[in-house]
């Protein structure tokens, strides 16, 4: 008698969680968790999410026991929310992963304390040339950094790692968009909490299903 197959998960993620992700996955062990990033990239065109996310969804539907998505609304106005009600699977909550990194209650108290606020991430840390200063073509138009920044007051740094190499970058950020500069260590916030929840629940399923058999 041949040992039943391992169930698998598959986490369809945003390109700006895949390090957190894999951190997470390696940290705790979860062997039958898989991985699969949409170009983080996208959310400088949230209209394009949704269909290339139900197009990821479609492709691996039928080779893994559970998908979970791993992406907030992030700017798609409840589109992504449609995508996922066709095939019923869930996502993370809220809005985008500022919420889950800072936890909602924090977040919603940061926002409320300053509308204007601009969040980095240590993804966005890295990438800030790439997303920020390329991807709106601030580098070939500085004239355009007021149409996009004007109206913000400060960046709030949400930092997953202590790292000061990181936490310069970030400052100099702030710095070239002309913004005061505050930082909060968040760590991975509810991120874990929710990707343990669906490792959780597979492994229930997966253990009903064999001892039924």
């Amino acid at each position: 008698m041949t040992a039943p197959e391992p169930s698998s998960l598959l986490v369809i993620a945003c390109g700006a969680l895949a390090r957190e992700i894999e951190w997470l996955k390696r940290t705790n062990a979860w062997r039958n968790l898989s991985v699969k990033c949409l170009d983080a990239e996208l959310h400088n065109h949230p209209d394009k999410i949704p269909e290339k996310l139900e197009t990821l969804i479609a492709d691996n539907h039928d080779q893994f026991d559970q998908i979970f998505v791993a992406y907030g609304d992030c700017g798609t106005g409840g589109r992504i929310d449609k995508v996922l009600a066709r095939w019923n699977l869930e996502r993370l909550p809220g809005a985008h992963c500022y919420s889950f990194y800072a936890t909602e209650a924090r977040f919603n108290a940061l926002a409320d304390a300053e509308p204007g606020t601009f969040y980095l991430t240590d993804f966005l840390v890295r990438h800030f040339d790439r997303l920020v200063v390329r991807g709106l073509q601030l580098d070939r138009h500085p004239q355009l950094l007021p149409q996009f920044f004007g109206h913000y007051q400060r960046v709030v740094y949400l930092a997953q790692q202590d790292d000061d190499q990181l936490q310069l970058a970030a400052r100099r950020a702030a710095s070239y968009l002309g913004l005061r500069f505050e930082t909060l260590t968040t760590g991975m916030g509810e991120l874990g909490q929710h990707l343990e929840r669906q490792v959780l629940n597979l492994q229930r399923v997966s253990g009903a299903h064999h001892a039924a058999h």
